[in-house]
């Protein structure tokens, strides 16, 4: 264990808590029999201090270490994505204060946007880095969505991000506008195009489906994108959020209780019926499970302690959108109820559930 953590240039202490948490577990032993770690046992404790480093708290370590559909290439790849997103980020900030220095320099007057420039890139440049840690395919909602495929071999995936959801049985050509997203996606993914919903280089009737998930509500005209997905594409499947309900925010403690400021996020987006009728579909519920991988705003209805990691958070939108003083007051407030037990008093129903039904909605045409 001393030599081990030489080489990993932490505390044998630090090795220990980890062997009492069961994060990582030295499996072998040496001819005298002390604990000694097996290959394995290195190549896993590697990636929980990789994860460590990039900034992730122990918990949601465990969670990705803890991953069955990841293997070590896996983690490699999700690792490799994250610094390359902090990189190229920190690159983007160098190259603004550079620019902000010059013009300064030069006795120029620097505009409240250019000074704000370094702090204001896209939406998805913002949140994409925790994508590739906490995004990823939940088997059951993929399991519905595939089969509202249904017998399609062309896919195009709409606002494909990282590339969860799209199916590996079937030719499948890619659209994303954030580059930051494109360079997460993994080796051997779909091949992926720079380009946004709105305006799909595709000719009428290109695929046999057009699918997006989750992603309706990030573009700038939401029934211009299902439109043209509609044009290119002989079938369409969206998943998406429904807010024809009265009181729709309800449905969700977290939006009832903690952020009331989610209602004005979706002020502008079309009614469900809406985009219904614009592509000619029928709408299905899509359960949350209640252990859901796929670590999207609504994931943790029952586990609502993940609400507090700034990890979880930052791979949802919601938050981006909403603010910093609102996140952090809506932080502080369930907090304080899960420590005081309020939290479970008011939401005593949802412990024998295995899903819910919060909002997600496939609409499919």
């Amino acid at each position: 264990m001393g030599r081990v953590a030489e080489l990993a240039g932490v505390s044998v202490r630090t090795l220990h808590h980890y062997d009492e948490i069961r994060l990582v577990r030295p499996s072998a032993r040496t001819a005298a029999g002390y604990r000694a770690y097996s290959a394995g046992d290195v190549e896993r404790l590697r990636e929980v201090l990789a994860y460590r480093r990039l900034g992730f708290g122990l918990r949601e370590v465990a969670e990705l270490v803890g991953d069955p559909t990841a293997d070590a290439v896996a983690h490699l790849r999700r690792l490799r994505g994250l610094l390359l997103e902090r990189r190229d980020r920190a690159d983007a900030m160098v190259a603004a204060i550079d620019r902000e220095l010059g013009a300064r320099a030069k006795g120029l007057k620097v505009t409240p946007e250019e000074q704000l420039e370094m702090l204001g890139p896209r939406l998805y440049d913002a949140i994409g880095g925790a994508y590739t840690a906490t995004r990823r395919t939940e088997p059951r909602i993929a399991a519905q969505i595939w089969d509202a495929l249904g017998d399609a071999q062309t896919v195009l995936n709409v606002g494909a991000g990282t590339g969860s959801y799209e199916p590996t049985d079937r030719y499948v050509t890619a659209v994303e506008p954030s580059a930051v997203m494109r360079g997460q996606r993994p080796a051997g993914s779909a091949p992926c195009l720079a380009a946004a919903a709105e305006s799909l280089p595709f000719e009428e009737h290109s695929f046999d489906v057009a699918m997006a998930v989750s992603t309706v509500h990030h573009w700038g005209d939401p029934m211009a994108g299902l439109r043209e997905m509609r044009r290119v594409a002989r079938r369409v499947v969206v998943l998406t959020f429904d807010t024809d309900e009265p009181r729709w925010q309800d449905r969700f403690w977290l939006t009832r209780d903690y952020l009331p400021e989610f209602a004005t996020v979706l002020a502008g987006f079309p009614p469900l019926a809406g985009m219904a009728d614009a592509i000619g579909a029928r709408a299905e519920p899509v359960p949350v499970p209640w252990d859901c991988a796929d670590g999207l705003f609504e994931a943790y209805w029952r586990r609502p302690v993940a609400y507090l990691d700034d990890h979880v958070r930052r791979a949802m939108s919601v938050w981006t959108r909403v603010g910093p003083e609102a996140e952090q007051r809506a932080v502080r407030s369930l907090g304080a109820d899960l420590d005081s037990g309020r939290w479970a008093e008011r939401n005593s129903d949802l412990a024998d559930l295995e899903a819910a039904d919060l909002g997600l909605r496939l609409l499919i045409a």
